[in-house]
């Protein structure tokens, strides 16, 4: 179970998400669930001292797009540097469960999952 302190911090780098990232505004349910997923996950391995892969195209776009987090986070966010690798993961984990929340599961866009597209 996550901590009130995670979920808080959590909330924290969600409105900045929410504020400055358009990539999870992306027009289809797939583009959007892959933009979460790769970004979020390249921004824990950034954040804990470990590099994202970056073979594909799709990899080297994920970590480009998580750099420029990771580097506003930890200018925004100072408690960031001090957490454990364990936290970190955590916190980003309700950070991406709050993604999806809201750009898909909740959205109102009906595109998102239109069969002709």
């Amino acid at each position: 179970m996550t901590s009130p302190a995670h979920n808080t911090k959590a909330d924290q780098l969600f409105s900045y998400v929410q504020e400055r990232c358009l990539w999870q505004f992306f027009s289809r349910t797939w583009d959007r669930k892959e933009n979460i997923e790769g970004i979020v996950n390249a921004a824990g391995e950034l954040l804990t001292g470990k590099q994202p892969p970056r073979h594909t195209p799709m990899e080297k776009l994920f970590y480009a797009d998580a750099v420029i987090m990771v580097a506003d986070f930890r200018q925004r966010f100072p408690w960031i540097e001090s957490e454990n690798p364990s936290h970190i993961h955590e916190i980003l984990g309700v950070l991406k469960e709050k993604l999806v929340d809201i750009s898909i599961t909740n959205s109102k866009n009906h595109e998102l999952s239109h069969s002709l597209y």
